[in-house]
């Protein structure tokens, strides 16, 4: 696991030492023939292999101390922490919060490729990059988000936590803790499929954040963190990212 200390949040020396880890895991892959960009829609469940990832991230962590699991309302979400909780004994909670971001391409096809950037009606979905004006703004997202990783670990308190989301609002969230602009290229986002980014209270404060991919061998080498999409890939490769 990579990890990276926080900046100024580990001074509190004086104040309270427990110690409690919050997951942030994202989904394992979906069934997604036609290559939808498929948002916060309903009925996307996960794939054959997609289940095989969660099924190796609960095996993972099943020597942790995980108290408490909640996952994002829709369905990926939910398969992809059944299998954590099972192994610990616990039942799936649901927090709103961890929900995908929203996108006003949802329900379409929409990727590197597919001419969607040519076409002159969504441009104006695209003309600020900085908030995004395609979709939920960034500061929103990490509102949220801060917020359900906050009560994670208010309910695991000196325990461990896993909460399963989606790869922008766990992205965006991490870019905020690390203090990184929020605007960003999507291709160079360190959160692939079934991945974990770790956020370590000391008290109530963020001390560090660490990476990590137990099922990295399951994940194809063109949706791993940094790599490059290949050309004329399928609609399904294209939208897989949500």
């Amino acid at each position: 696991m990579s990890e990276r200390t926080v900046q100024n949040t580990a001074q509190d020396s004086a104040g309270d030492k427990t110690v409690t880890v919050v997951h942030v895991m994202r989904h394992g892959e979906v069934e997604n023939p036609e290559g939808i960009l498929y948002g916060r829609l309903a009925g996307y469940h996960l794939s054959e292999l997609g289940r095989r990832m969660a099924d190796r991230v609960a095996e993972h962590l099943e020597r942790r101390d995980i108290t408490h699991v909640v996952a994002s309302p829709l369905e990926r979400a939910q398969e992809t922490a059944a299998p954590i909780a099972k192994l610990h004994g616990l039942d799936v909670g649901t927090d709103e919060r961890l929900i995908e971001a929203g996108n006003v391409f949802q329900g379409k096809t929409f990727g590197v490729g597919d001419g969607a950037l040519r076409r002159p009606e969504n441009w104006r979905h695209l003309r600020n990059p900085f908030r995004p004006s395609w979709g939920e703004p960034y500061l929103e997202q990490v509102v949220r988000m801060r917020g359900a990783v906050e009560s994670a670990k208010d309910a695991a308190y000196g325990h461990e936590a896993v909460c399963v989301s989606h790869q922008l609002p766990i992205w965006i969230l991490r870019s905020f803790v690390e203090r990184r602009r929020l605007w960003h290229d999507p291709r160079r986002r360190q959160c692939t499929l079934a991945s974990l980014t770790s956020f370590t209270f000391l008290g109530d404060r963020i001390v560090s954040v660490g990476y990590s991919e137990p099922a990295r061998d399951l994940v194809p080498a063109h949706l791993r963190a940094g790599a490059k999409r290949p050309k004329g890939g399928s609609g399904q490769n294209r939208a897989a990212g949500a």
